[in-house]
C-alpha cells in the first residue's frame, strides 16, 4: 500500500511505549490526574476504589538476588480496535463509543447507569467506578481543567487519549486554513511529561508520525494480543522476559489488589 493511499485513511491514534525506558517515575500518572480532573483519596492504598486512568506496574524476571531485574509498565487504556471490543459489546446503553474518524474509545458518561459491566469486560482493568462525588481541595478547585468535564459518582470512567486536546487541534487547524493535524498538534498530557520519551503517541495510519515506525519494531508487543482485542497500544523492549511477563504482571498485580481488598 503506497503512502498516499495511506495517508487517505482515517486517522487512528494510539500510543508506544518503551519499557526498557520507563522509569516508574509516575509523573505520565500525575500529569493524566491533572489534565483529566481526577480526584484522589486521603488514603489511596485501596486500588479497588482509587481511580488512576494511567496506572504503573512493576514486574520483575522472577528471579532471586543478584540476578533480580525489573521494568515498568504504564498501563493506559489499550483503546482496542476490534470489531468486538469488549466494553462496548457489553454496554447496555450504549454508553460507549468508538470514533470513526479518530479510532478513540470514549465514555459518554450522561448515559451510564453504572451496571459495571464494561469494568467485568475490560481484560486490561483500566476502567475505573466512581464510589463517590468528587472532592478538591478548595484550593485546586480553581486549577481544574475546563475543557474536561467532571464526572459525578455512580459512573464508570477511563483514559481518553485526551481527547478534548485533539478537539482543540481541529480548531487551530481549522482557524489556520489547513485539514491536517500535524504530529505535535495533538499529544496526551502523559506523553509531554515523560521525562525519559519513553510514551510516543500520534497517528499510526500516518508513515510520518513516529508511532508508525516504532509499532513495525521486532520488539514491539501489545498486552494479551491472544484475545484479539486489537490494542492500540503497543510496548517496546530488548528484554524477552519483560515481553513474556508483561501479561502475567498485569493479572497479578490487579489479583493482588482484589487480595487486598
Amino acid at each position: 500500500m503506497d503512502k498516499a493511499h495511506e495517508l487517505e485513511k482515517h486517522p487512528k491514534y494510539g500510543m508506544v511505549i518503551d519499557l526498557d525506558k520507563c522509569t516508574g517515575c509516575g509523573a505520565c500518572t500525575v500529569a493524566c490526574m491533572e489534565e483529566n480532573n481526577i480526584p484522589f483519596r486521603k488514603d489511596e492504598t485501596d486500588k479497588l476504589r482509587s481511580i488512576t486512568w494511567l496506572r504503573v506496574y512493576r514486574i520483575n524476571n522472577g528471579k532471586s538476588y543478584p540476578d533480580t531485574e525489573y521494568a515498568y509498565l504504564p498501563r493506559p487504556c489499550q483503546h482496542c480496535d476490534s470489531d468486538h471490543t469488549p466494553c462496548i459489546s457489553v454496554c447496555p446503553v450504549n454508553a460507549i463509543d468508538k470514533g470513526r474518524e479518530d479510532g478513540i474509545i470514549s465514555q459518554v458518561h450522561p448515559r451510564c447507569i453504572g451496571c459495571r459491566y464494561c469494568m467485568a469486560a475490560c481484560p486490561y482493568h483500566a476502567r475505573y467506578f466512581n464510589w463517590w462525588d468528587p472532592v478538591w481541595p478548595k484550593e485546586m478547585k480553581q486549577m481544574l481543567n475546563p475543557d474536561v468535564s467532571v464526572r459525578p459518582r455512580g459512573v464508570v470512567e477511563k483514559c481518553t487519549f485526551c481527547h478534548h486536546r485533539l478537539k482543540r487541534a481541529k480548531a487551530q487547524a481549522m482557524m489556520d486554513g489547513r485539514k491536517e493535524i500535524h504530529e505535535q498538534d495533538y499529544q496526551t498530557a502523559c506523553t509531554q511529561a515523560c521525562s525519559a520519551g519513553a510514551i510516543v503517541f500520534g497517528d499510526l495510519n500516518n508513515p510520518e508520525h513516529m508511532v508508525y515506525k516504532l509499532k513495525t519494531s521486532p520488539n514491539a508487543f501489545r498486552l494479551l494480543e491472544k484475545l484479539r482485542t486489537e490494542p492500540k497500544v503497543y510496548y517496546l523492549s530488548t528484554r524477552k522476559w519483560v515481553c513474556q511477563q508483561a501479561d502475567n504482571g498485569l493479572l497479578e498485580a490487579h489479583k493482588a489488589d482484589v487480595e487486598h481488598a
